[in-house]
C-alpha cells in the first residue's frame, strides 16, 4: 500500500493531529484506518484516545507522560513500518430504510428539483454501496460517501429545528443518519428503525470508518415489525466480513 507524506500538528496542549492529503479517496481512508489499528495494537500508554475521519487522524495524548516531539516521532516510526504483514477485514452493513411519504418528507420537493420519479430517486439511493468516511457532527452520525451524482443537491437554505432520530439524508455530495433528534439540513429520504447509537454499549457506535454500508428499502409493515424488536433489543443488523 502507498505511504503518504504526514503533517503533524498541535492540537491544543495535549493532542496530535495528523493530516494526510486532503482529498476524500478510499485509499487514504484505508491507511489511516490500518495506521489507526496499528497505533491501538501497540498499546501505547499515553495514548487516551483516537478518532479519524476523510484525512485527518486525532490522537489524544497524555501531555505529563510525553511531549509533542517525542509522540510525533514515536507514531512516524510506527507509521514508517512495514504494512505488509498487516491483514485488515472490512465490515459491510445492511440498514432498512422506510422510504414511506410520511417519513421521506423531501421526497417531492427532490422529485421536483432533480426531475426524477420518486422511484427513481429511492432506486439511485438504495442501490449503491457507500463507504463510512467519518462519524460526527453527533455521536453516531455517518458521513457516508459514494452518493450517485444525480442525487447531488446543496443543503437545505434553512435548517430544519428537529430532524427526526434515523431520518436517512442527503446533502451535497454524501448522505448519511441522523442518530438522534436534532437540527439539520440535509433533505430527508426516508427513516431506519434502527437505533444506530448506543451511549451505554461497549461499542457505542456500530460502524467505524472505512467500512461500507447498504440501505435496504422496507414497506412501512417491515418497519414496524423491525422497531418492535429493535425496542425489545432482540433485532441485530446484517453485517457481511471481507478483506
Amino acid at each position: 500500500m502507498k505511504s503518504y507524506k504526514l503533517k503533524f500538528r498541535a492540537f491544543g496542549n495535549s493532542a496530535i493531529l495528523i493530516e494526510w492529503p486532503q482529498r476524500i479517496v478510499k485509499e487514504i481512508l484505508e491507511d489511516i484506518r490500518i495506521f489507526s489499528d496499528k497505533i491501538e495494537g501497540k498499546n501505547i500508554k499515553e495514548i487516551q484516545e483516537l478518532n479519524f475521519v476523510y484525512a485527518s487522524l486525532l490522537i489524544i495524548y497524555n501531555s505529563d507522560l510525553i511531549s509533542f516531539s517525542e509522540l510525533k516521532q514515536k507514531l512516524q516510526l510506527l507509521y514508517d513500518e512495514d504494512n505488509s504483514a498487516l491483514q485488515r477485514h472490512h465490515a459491510l452493513w445492511e440498514i432498512p430504510v422506510c422510504y414511506d411519504k410520511e417519513f421521506g418528507i423531501d421526497l417531492d420537493f427532490l422529485s421536483e428539483e432533480k426531475k426524477l420519479s420518486i422511484d427513481e430517486i429511492i432506486s439511485l439511493h438504495s442501490g449503491n454501496i457507500y463507504t463510512v468516511y467519518g462519524i460526527g457532527f453527533l455521536p453516531g452520525f455517518l458521513y457516508l460517501g459514494g452518493l450517485k451524482k444525480a442525487l447531488h443537491i446543496p443543503r437545505r437554505s434553512t435548517p430544519r429545528l428537529e430532524v427526526p432520530r434515523g431520518a436517512i439524508a442527503i446533502g451535497g455530495d454524501q448522505t448519511g443518519i441522523y442518530p438522534q433528534h436534532t437540527p439539520g439540513g440535509w433533505h430527508i429520504l426516508g427513516k431506519t428503525p434502527v437505533s444506530l447509537f448506543n451511549p451505554r454499549s461497549e461499542k457505542p457506535c456500530f460502524a467505524t470508518p472505512g467500512d461500507k454500508i447498504k440501505f435496504r428499502p422496507v414497506s412501512r409493515a417491515e418497519f414496524e415489525l423491525i422497531q418492535i424488536a429493535e425496542n425489545t433489543e432482540v433485532y441485530e443488523l446484517k453485517k457481511e466480513l471481507y478483506d
